[in-house]
């Protein structure tokens, strides 16, 4: 298994009389697989709401969709389960999975849908479970949850209780330090989708929405298929820049594919800047989107940057390995002229529809509504012009609503964030 990059600017070349230019910078890494190599080992952890809202037909598709899944596992692969209402426990502790039809069993029996809604302790132990099969293996968490974390109680200046969505951030974030990926399911239109977004943005995941129960199994089977596809883990991305480049100070580096995230960058005492990556996969690449501010350059072919990855190989049980490194090259021309990358465009409004619908929600959570439905439809337009027709009318019967007066209701913010996130499939 090895690294594969492919990098280009959004104008190749640049007029060698401006003091200053921008560029945007796309990336696109992924795992490509030797002859006959097979797919990782999985190490996967469940962690399921079974909160009382839970109850009835929604944990019953659950229980199907957790059911199918383990019908797709393979000779070698790890499960285990941890359930969580007011307080967590571990149904099914971590191991081989040698008799899916004995753990279907104790599934059905553990899962009781009763009392409120902890995330943290869940995800607390599910990442405790996770770290008992990490080797040599692809292990990443389905977190899923119908509600809201329990907030801490505030009375002057001292804080009662623990603030459950500030834990699930740090365990989020601890979690992607030591090689795991957590993705989030909201269940239904009650969840919050600040946290959950959080969660998986911070843990290097993906975030779903199960609008309705029957729902799950494609939820499951979608995510599934894309743990299954990863090659290498661990990854990330080191760019070093030029004297007379710089990387833009506000929000420099954002992932565009497969889901959108703003992507924190962390500079090393040598200049280089490292972003974390984590899993990456075998067929679909991770699109990285870098906004460059470059000085003035002599006239002639420039190497602006470089960048290399670094990575685990787990088949191998190799850790910490480096690709080779691959220059950025610019143009720099006396008589400008433009040359655009339409594939580096269209990551560009890709990322412009994420942050458009960012402020329309800022937006109306200030009371603006006016602003917000105008973003919301400045977000529908910029969807057409990626050919993201679904994305493009959603966000614009939002907009619609909310200038005829109406209030979006939980399953309109709902579809709005995901839609703005990455591109909905329709089943």
């Amino acid at each position: 298994m090895k690294v594969q990059l492919l990098r280009a600017l959004s104008d190749t070349n640049i007029d060698a009389t401006q003091l200053s230019s921008q560029r945007q910078l796309a990336i696109s890494i992924s795992a490509v697989a030797e002859q006959f190599e097979q797919n990782l080992p999985l190490n996967l952890c469940l962690i399921l709401d079974q909160s009382g809202s839970m109850h009835g037909k929604p944990l019953k598709m659950v229980i199907a969709a957790v059911e199918r899944l383990l019908d797709r596992l393979q000779p070698g692969d790890r499960i285990s389960v941890v359930a969580f209402s007011g307080s967590a426990t571990v149904i099914i502790p971590n191991q081989i999975v040698e008799d899916p039809e004995s753990i279907k069993i104790q599934i059905r029996k553990k899962l009781q849908a009763s009392g409120g809604t902890v995330i943290a302790e869940g995800l607390q132990q599910g990442i405790t479970e996770l770290m008992k099969g990490t080797r040599g293996a692809v292990s990443q968490a389905f977190l899923l949850t119908d509600g809201h974390g329990e907030d801490s109680l505030k009375i002057w200046k001292w804080e009662i209780g623990q603030d459950d969505s500030r834990r699930c951030l740090e365990f989020a974030k601890k979690a992607a330090k030591i090689n795991l990926t957590i993705n989030t399911l909201g269940f239904g239109n009650n969840w919050n989708q600040d946290l959950l977004e959080t969660i998986a943005d911070a843990g290097g995941g993906t975030l779903a929405h199960i609008e309705r129960p029957e729902q799950a199994v494609h939820h499951f089977n979608r995510l599934f298929a894309r743990v299954q596809s990863v090659g290498l883990t661990n990854a990330y991305l080191m760019l070093s820049l030029a004297p007379q480049v710089r990387l833009a100070e506000l929000r420099p580096i954002a992932q565009v594919a497969p889901d959108i995230i703003e992507l924190p960058v962390e500079p090393e005492a040598d200049g280089t800047f490292i972003i974390r990556l984590g899993d990456l996969m075998k067929d679909e690449n991770r699109v990285v989107l870098a906004n460059l501010y470059l000085g003035k350059l002599p006239e002639g072919q420039q190497v602006i940057g470089n960048v290399q990855v670094r990575y685990d190989n787990p088949s191998l049980n190799e850790e910490g390995l480096l690709s080779q490194i691959w220059p950025i090259y610019a143009n720099v021309m006396q008589a400008y002229q433009a040359d655009f990358d339409p594939h580096v465009h269209q990551s560009i409004l890709t990322l412009a529809k994420y942050r458009q619908t960012q402020l329309a929600e800022t937006k109306l959570r200030q009371g603006d509504r006016s602003g917000a439905a105008t973003m919301l439809q400045t977000a529908a337009k910029t969807a057409l012009q990626i050919g993201d027709n679904n994305a493009a009318t959603i966000l614009q019967t939002s907009a619609t609503r909310l200038q005829a007066g109406e209030k979006l209701s939980n399953a309109d913010l709902k579809k709005t964030r995901i839609v703005s996130k990455t591109v909905l499939q329709s089943f």
